[in-house]
C-alpha cells in the first residue's frame, strides 16, 4: 500500500493525513483471469488501481467482434470513467487478461472525500487531467503511427507483454478497426507468431483468417 501511495503522490503530493483517509476506503481484491469488473449496459460504481496484473476495456459490435480501447498494467488506473461520472449505463465492457491484484475504491465515496478535502479534489482533478491526455495519446497513435510502429512503441512502453497476453488481444488494441487487415504486417505476423498459438488454430491460414 505504501508504494501505490507514492505512486499516488506523482500525481499529487498529499500529506499523511489525506493518504490515511485514502486508505480508508481503499479496498485490496485479487481476482482472476478473465473475470469482468464492469459489464455492458450497466452503471459503474466502482473504479481500480492496478497493483500488478493485465486488464482491458472493449467494446463489441453488432457481430460480436471485440474492439479494445485500452490495455492496463501495473498503476494503471482503470474504470468505466463516463458511467461513474454521469451516472449512465455505459457499452464499455472491463475484465482481467491475467489474475490481479487491484485496489477497489468506491467511486462515491471518493467524490466524498473530495468534495471535504481540498488536496484529495485536486488529487481527483489531476487524475482526469491524466486520462483525458491518455485518450487523447491514444488518439493521436492510431491516426499518426504505422502498424510496425504501433507495435514497437506498444512493446517498449510493456516490455515482455506479448509473452503474457495473446497477441489477437495486442492486435485489436493496436488496430482502430479491431481485428483487421494490419495484423498481416510482416513485422508482426509470422509463422514464430502462429506457433503460439497452434493450439488454437489449425494452421497460419486459419490464424490470418480469424483476423479478417
Amino acid at each position: 500500500m505504501d508504494a501505490l501511495l507514492k505512486n499516488i503522490r506523482k500525481i499529487f503530493p498529499i500529506s499523511k493525513n489525506s493518504s490515511e483517509q485514502l486508505k480508508g476506503i481503499f479496498k485490496e481484491k485479487k481476482f482472476k483471469k478473465k473475470a469482468p469488473l464492469s459489464f455492458e449496459n450497466h452503471i459503474s460504481t466502482k473504479f481500480y488501481i492496478v497493483k500488478s496484473g493485465i486488464l482491458r476495456s472493449f467494446i463489441t459490435d453488432n457481430n460480436g467482434k471485440e474492439f479494445i480501447k485500452f490495455i492496463y498494467t501495473k498503476h494503471s488506473v482503470v474504470g468505466a470513467f463516463g458511467s461513474l461520472i454521469r451516472k449512465k449505463e455505459k457499452n464499455v465492457i472491463i475484465d482481467c487478461l491475467s489474475d490481479c491484484d487491484l485496489i477497489e475504491v468506491d467511486f462515491a465515496e471518493f467524490k466524498n472525500l473530495a468534495d471535504s478535502n481540498k488536496e484529495i479534489l485536486q488529487l481527483y482533478n489531476n487524475l482526469l487531467e491524466l486520462l483525458f491526455i491518455k485518450l487523447e495519446n491514444r488518439f493521436y497513435e492510431l491516426s499518426s503511427l504505422n502498424a510496425t510502429e504501433l507495435y514497437l512503441k506498444f512493446k517498449k512502453d510493456n516490455p515482455g507483454i506479448e509473452n503474457l497476453i495473446p497477441l489477437y488481444h495486442i492486435a485489436s488494441y493496436l488496430n482502430k478497426r479491431g481485428h483487421d487487415t494490419w495484423l498481416y504486417n510482416a513485422d508482426y505476423v509470422s509463422d514464430k507468431n502462429y506457433g503460439n498459438l497452434k493450439k488454437i488454430f489449425n494452421n497460419f491460414s486459419s490464424y490470418k483468417s480469424y483476423f479478417k
